[in-house]
């Protein structure tokens, strides 16, 4: 009875491609990036992100979006809510967003993803300066003021356990690219200015 070898047992090596990252970019007129939103729940890292890519989509550009509860729904949903799952989800994240730049698009992440040492080892996969890290820093106290799933309200009741803001902590970015708040003065205008920033870079 033959025997599934553990994974570090087998050999792996990466299959050389005949056309390069680059070869795929151009055929779009555009250089692939990675647009890495991070803040807490309820900041409106979707939100912003569906509208960005709608204003790209309409000025010609490939796109993709990457939201956090959209991936779980779906490739991670054997994953739960325990810290290396977490971690795991994240890396998955990360690991698709490389494959969709790899393959010429501008690809918008829309997730918590707390930590720092998590989102920096999503930054390694890219190359120098296709990784934009957008810090959407709405205050906490508008986040679950908002509260559009119910789940701030769900932790303070301990419904939820580790529930980020409540009793997991956030590590906002030290150095993002970006810094959008949504709370002033208004979505829309917070999608401008962050449009206005992509255009530019």
């Amino acid at each position: 009875m033959n025997e599934m070898l553990p994974l570090p047992a087998l050999r792996i090596s990466p299959h050389a491609l005949s056309l390069s990252s680059v070869d795929r970019a151009a055929l779009k007129s555009q250089r692939p990036r990675c647009l890495w939103l991070t803040g807490l729940s309820g900041a409106g890292k979707s939100t912003l992100a569906n509208a960005l890519e709608v204003q790209l989509n309409q000025r010609g550009l490939h796109t993709f979006v990457l939201d956090g509860d959209n991936l779980r729904a779906g490739l991670c949903r054997d994953l739960g809510m325990g810290a290396d799952c977490r971690r795991e989800n994240i890396r998955r994240m990360a690991e698709v967003a490389r494959l969709m730049v790899e393959a010429g698009l501008i690809v918008i992440v829309a997730a918590i993803s707390p930590f720092r040492a998590e989102r920096e080892a999503a930054r390694r996969l890219f190359a120098e300066g296709d990784f934009i890290e957008v810090y959407v820093s709405t205050p906490l106290a508008v986040c679950a003021q908002r509260d559009p799933k119910g789940l701030y309200l769900a932790a303070r009741q301990g419904r939820i356990k580790d529930f980020t803001g409540v009793d997991s902590p956030y590590e906002a970015p030290l150095h993002p690219e970006c810094e959008i708040d949504t709370q002033v003065p208004d979505m829309s205008r917070a999608c401008l200015r962050l449009m206005e920033f992509v255009l530019k870079k």
